[in-house]
């Protein structure tokens, strides 16, 4: 196996990128970027600590990452497993990413750059759905913003209805659950329980 070591060996292979690849690239969000952001329901959040690094869905109402300034996002954390791995990692390293993705086009949005934790309590209720506030919020610091190219949307064709995978051929979460814990937890029971605790604890 022939393995790449330098940036030189791989910019031999790749050569430069071009003027369309650079020029997207800008630190603030544009008229155009912002309403990329205000139109996303799903982002994923890219995060680095000292166990490694982590990527986590995040999903809201569109536009539920909101646009503070130009420079300046604020995501909630919603409620989810609690494992609090992307918090963790942001508390000792604020080196974070989002990929925006935008149902039905190729086109998504990546911005990176630097994120703290806040419990302001009057910035938490702002974020209040049905009356439940998120325990945290995201604070992104914003140090480059561009959209990614929309070829692995098109190969992908994960828009595509006739492309979406029946969830019948798949194992399910209370199946693996049953197989990683010797049938302590998870199984069928699991899987019949949960669309119901989800829409109790939805927010």
């Amino acid at each position: 196996m022939l393995t790449i070591t330098t940036v030189e060996e791989l910019e031999a292979i790749y050569g430069v990128p071009g003027e369309t690849s650079t020029i997207k690239e800008v630190d603030y969000l544009t008229a155009e970027y912002r309403a990329l952001v205000q139109a996303s329901p799903f982002a994923i959040l890219a995060t680095s600590g000292p166990e490694g690094l982590d990527c986590s869905p995040r999903g809201d109402r569109p536009g539920f990452v909101r646009i503070v300034d130009d420079r300046t996002l604020i995501l909630p954390d919603r409620r989810g497993n609690n494992r609090i791995d992307s918090l963790r990692n942001i508390v000792r390293d604020s080196r974070t990413a989002l990929l925006f993705l935008l149902p039905g086009s190729g086109t998504t949005l990546r911005v990176n750059g630097r994120a703290h934790l806040t419990v302001d309590a009057a910035t938490l209720e702002s974020f209040a759905i049905d009356e439940k506030a998120p325990r945290a919020a995201i604070v992104l610091k914003i140090d480059s913003v561009y959209f990614q190219c929309a070829r692995a949307i098109v190969r992908s064709e994960i828009w595509n209805p006739n492309k979406h995978i029946d969830p019948k051929t798949l194992p399910t979460p209370g199946d693996i659950l049953a197989k990683l814990s010797d049938n302590r937890v998870g199984g069928t029971t699991y899987d019949c329980e949960w669309p119901e605790r989800a829409k109790n604890s939805m927010w």
